[in-house]
């Protein structure tokens, strides 16, 4: 209240010296912008740029064929005609323009629920993708360097250690020094060493994580990212920072990076500076009630070859609608719907920008989407950038995967995303399963939009 007293008192002077002597105007204009700029500094910057939110338009308008479209329609039908998936939401959009988004199945086969375009998904993996902007946007601001180690923020993770023998009889293990300090790079592109404790490759790191009570991917207990994050730091790593390729928690310890580089909780951040500014309202890490009906339920074959509710395992499958919805997993914690994500990857594609609003330069895009993997991910046909696994032109070469430079990911429920800047594309596919599944959508669904493009 005394900053804009302050203000107040300042711009009466201002008007007072400006019927005095004239010569204070330009002086007083040059103070109220920079007031002004400092006040609107919370928000995303506005851009020269201003290409359109998504709306939906032929796929002829975009050198798209319908007929073929229809391939894709029928694929999708057929898939939840014989039981290979539950539902599906399929979204394509080409040039800025959805040119195919359309429900298949139901939601929650127990109830005879029908899926419909706006329900919302668990989206687990793909939530790494959202806190890795975040991370961006505030490298733009100057709030760190890439190659920073992780230790200068969250002091818990200094002198790093790499497991080096292990006691399956009661857990007990030895470490030596790792070569080095994990940095936000590392981080970011899953060379950190740390691992993912439940869904772990390596037994061993699995059991040490869950010992030391370690959340891996959401919960409905009350506990904090930064509770968990200090637990994991004192845990040994898969290998010394830089050596391997290791899917890992990586995302989370950035998620509680951003809270203490932003000053502000994790799921407040992305609210107020990426997902209020790009107008995705329906992603979020929880879900008030008016919004939990159109949760869509995960589903498994039971012993009848029947869709069933996945049951409560080493997690409750409705976290995002109950429990105590503190914990903001930054690596798997975010449910949204298909509109939504592709909102995110078109303002990829568009080079950081949608609807005018600026989220990151197209500089720094082009950084995300470089190699900082080298030969560690994906062989000669992918590698991984600081956000997504992105296609090599050797993997252009093989088909059915887009052009060079396309990025992509996926998630643990069975979601799917690809972006294609070379074509404009951007194709999603949101199911919700669980367990074994003969499910062919995904490679189908990529390999025949590449057959509708006609232009």
């Amino acid at each position: 209240m005394h900053f804009f007293v302050c203000i107040f008192i300042n711009f009466a002077f201002v008007i007072n010296q400006i019927v005095l002597n004239s010569n204070y105007l330009m002086k007083y204009i040059f103070i109220a912008l920079l007031v002004g700029s400092s006040l609107s500094i919370l928000a995303q910057s506005r851009s020269v740029k201003n290409s359109p939110a998504l709306t939906e338009a032929s796929p002829s308008s975009v050198g798209m064929s319908s007929e073929r479209i229809l391939k894709i329609d029928a694929m999708c039908a057929q898939a939840v005609s014989e039981g290979e998936v539950p539902g599906i939401v399929a979204l394509v959009a080409r040039q800025g323009k959805i040119v195919f988004f359309k429900a298949f199945g139901k939601s929650d086969n127990q109830i005879n629920k029908i899926l419909k375009r706006d329900d919302i998904f668990r989206i687990a993996s793909q939530s790494k993708a959202i806190t890795s902007t975040a991370v961006m946007m505030l490298w733009e601001e100057g709030k760190f360097k890439l190659d920073d180690p992780i230790s200068k923020f969250i002091p818990e993770f200094k002198n790093p250690q790499v497991l080096n023998t292990f006691q399956y009889k009661d857990t007990s293990y030895t470490a030596a020094p790792a070569s080095g300090e994990i940095t936000v790079r590392q981080l970011l592109s899953h060379l950190s060493g740390l691992g993912y404790g439940i869904i772990d490759s390596d037994e061993r790191i699995k059991m040490i994580y869950q010992k030391a009570g370690v959340t891996d991917l959401f919960t409905t207990k009350k506990i904090t990212i930064a509770e968990s994050v200090k637990k994991l730091a004192k845990l040994p790593l898969h290998s010394n920072p830089g050596e391997k390729f290791i899917y890992s928690e990586g995302l989370d310890v950035l998620g509680y990076f951003i809270e203490i580089v932003s000053g502000m909780p994790f799921d407040q951040y992305l609210k107020k500076h990426l997902f209020e500014p790009l107008g995705m309202n329906d992603t979020g890490f929880y879900f008030p009630e008016e919004k939990a009906n159109r949760l869509v339920s995960v589903q498994q074959k039971n012993e009848k070859g029947e869709w069933s509710r996945y049951p409560i395992t080493f997690y409750d499958p409705d976290y995002p609608v109950k429990g105590a919805r503190s914990f903001f997993s930054g690596g798997a914690g975010l449910s949204s719907t298909a509109k939504d994500y592709a909102t995110f990857l078109q303002m990829y594609l568009n080079g950081g920008e949608l609807n005018g609003v600026r989220i990151l330069s197209r500089t720094t895009v082009q950084t995300i989407l470089s190699n900082q993997t080298g030969t560690l991910f994906g062989g000669a046909d992918k590698f991984f950038g600081l956000a997504f696994s992105v296609i090599t032109p050797k993997g252009e070469e093989k088909g059915g995967q887009g052009s060079a430079g396309t990025f992509e990911w996926g998630g643990y429920f069975n979601t799917q995303y690809f972006a294609d800047p070379k074509e404009k594309m951007i194709g999603i596919l949101m199911k919700q399963t669980q367990g074994p599944v003969n499910d062919n959508t995904g490679w189908k669904f990529r390999q025949m939009l590449g057959q509708a493009i006609d232009d």
